[in-house]
């Protein structure tokens, strides 16, 4: 499992620039904004301490009405109000925002995101299309923050300016290498069995047909266990094997978990070094951190999408069942909301750590910038 170990002038610097939040936030657009995940990027954006949502863009039907006219909204919260009467703009580089959201379908998500990129917005993916991308960080700030590093090389590689592309894991490969990287540095790792049972919100909408899913398990995702086998946080030379189902629940993607570690660790021992992983002062600080990212429930029926999958705000893995494996060395079941932990709290995440670490500059708008002068005719 590769580290993170943040220099402790750049923790330091988090810590004094942002005690109390940022002097002026940063302005956030939202691409795809009407989908599942824009959504939840849309509300968790709304009264965030360092960002200001002040775009929203989507497709070609949508763009031009308001927010609330475009969007079928689908979350329990009402859409907030600071989104509500913002025109849907078209993808078309020239929103009036620091760095860019994207939740867009993979169908778009490519070209577009490499678009605003050269444009010189910062691009905070979702989006499948660039995470294999040998110069673009596939990012989990409490895992290999390290990985920003590699930006500079992606903005000579590419010829952008200010401009970069940064991506979030599949969900399900989020709460699982959560998870992982403290048993990673504490036991080492050599194989890993996993076989999820996936939330139908991980479809978008209107996803799967009621009929296929009511009463139903599906034991196929088009993509998924090729996705969790390939986008490595671990060493290159690790077993691991997948097997993705979409079962009928809502939010909450379940997985069961077989580990053959390096070490011989009691289960005393393994339940411990997943109490005690906690995250820097420099990832503490970020407002969407939790400083115990995964918590350890004893009962033995838990954890469940129903009682467990807000846990710290959605940002949190919750493990349990945690017991000796007769094929492997120990076995668990874990649980991570797939649209916070999976999707929009993960792209808010990596963006609050760009933010800190002076990734993320306030763009000049030609409104503001003192050469623009009114046209004489």
């Amino acid at each position: 499992m590769r580290s993170n170990q943040p220099a402790q002038a750049s923790a330091a610097r988090v810590e004094s620039a942002f005690a109390k939040g940022p002097q002026k936030k940063w302005r956030a657009g939202v691409l795809g904004a009407t989908g599942i995940v824009g959504q939840r990027l849309v509300n968790l954006l709304a009264d965030h301490p360092w960002f200001a949502l002040t775009e929203v863009a989507a497709s070609e039907r949508s763009s031009g009405r308001t927010y609330a006219e475009a969007v079928q909204w689908h979350l329990e919260a009402p859409i907030p109000d600071a989104a509500r009467d913002l025109a849907v703009k078209g993808l078309e580089t020239d929103l009036d925002c620091d760095f860019v959201f994207s939740a867009l379908d993979s169908s778009v998500a490519g070209s577009a995101e490499e678009d605003f990129a050269r444009a010189g917005y910062p691009v905070v993916s979702n989006t499948r299309n660039h995470r294999m991308d040998p110069d673009v960080p596939l990012l989990i700030p409490e895992v290999n923050a390290a990985h920003l590093d590699a930006i500079p090389l992606q903005q000579k590689n590419r010829g952008y300016d200010t401009g970069f592309i940064v991506t979030n894991p599949n969900c399900s490969t989020a709460g699982l290498v959560l998870v992982l990287k403290p048993l990673a540095d504490a036991f080492g790792l050599e194989k890993i069995f996993v076989v999820t049972l996936q939330a139908i919100s991980g479809a978008g909408y209107p996803g799967v047909a009621s009929m296929d899913i009511q009463g139903n398990v599906v034991p196929f995702i088009s993509g998924e266990e090729e996705k969790m086998e390939a986008e490595r946080f671990v060493d290159a030379g690790l077993g691991l094997s997948a097997h993705c189902n979409r079962v009928p629940v809502v939010d909450g993607h379940l997985e069961c978990v077989s580990v053959g570690l390096k070490k011989i660790a009691s289960l005393d021992e393994v339940r411990e070094a997943l109490r005690n992983f906690e995250v820097d002062s420099e990832l503490a600080s970020l407002p969407s951190a939790v400083r115990h990212p995964v918590v350890v429930l004893d009962e033995e029926d838990r954890p469940q999408p129903r009682r467990d999958v807000n846990a710290g705000n959605g940002m949190a893995a919750v493990v349990g069942r945690v017991r000796e494996c007769p094929l492997l060395d120990v076995k668990l079941t874990l649980l991570s909301h797939n649209l916070v932990r999976g999707a929009a709290g993960a792209a808010l995440l990596n963006a609050e750590l760009l933010a800190a670490r002076g990734f993320l500059k306030h763009r000049v708008t030609p409104s503001e910038s003192p050469l623009a002068e009114p046209v004489s005719r």
